[in-house]
């Protein structure tokens, strides 16, 4: 199970007219804000990648207004893992388990998910929290990552994993987050 003082979240790429185009947009963008919001009240690191920005375009504002106070980092590889920086930063947080989110499912999540896996870290994708332009490709993506390794997961089910109990301090502000 995860454990909230090993636990990394990326949100990986929901950009510009590519993420108006996502199948399940709205419910994706649901689902990473109230992921995003979750983590931060749990106090998890969080790594926000942005594919070719100059070319995509930024962050959609829902998800950017959350971050405030962070920096995206650039990339031009597909799987984060692929960009120097992104290894920097993951190796100084310390953190062996990684929560992924973002688009498209069975590009750049799917690579970064594999990616990690091979560098020996524990990858659960966040299943509503990732989408793909076409159903079938977020479907093909999800049991790719599954096949080498990874593991799947929702929102709700890894908040509620975090804190372990109703006993956690946050209990309440995440109750009124998945509401």
């Amino acid at each position: 199970m995860l454990n909230e003082k090993n636990t990394v979240l990326v949100v990986i790429d929901v950009q510009g007219k590519l993420a108006q185009a996502m199948h399940g947009r709205e419910d994706l963008l649901a689902a990473l804000q109230k992921l995003i919001r979750g983590a931060q009240a749990l106090g998890l690191p969080i790594l926000w990648m942005e594919q070719n920005p100059g070319r995509m375009g930024e962050t959609v504002p829902e998800v950017k207004a959350l971050l405030a106070g962070q920096s995206a980092m650039a990339k031009m590889t597909f799987s984060c893992y692929g960009d120097p920086s992104f290894i920097e930063n993951l190796e100084s947080i310390g953190c062996r388990q990684v929560l992924l989110a973002g688009i498209e499912t069975h590009v750049c999540v799917y690579q970064t998910a594999a990616d990690l896996i091979q560098h020996g870290y524990a990858v659960e994708v966040v299943a509503d929290a990732v989408t793909s332009r076409k159903s079938p490709d977020h479907a093909i993506g999800l049991a790719r990552i599954q096949a080498g390794g990874g593991h799947l997961t929702c929102v709700e089910m890894v908040l509620f994993e975090l804190m372990r109990s109703a006993n956690h301090p946050v209990f309440k502000q995440i109750l009124g987050i998945v509401r």
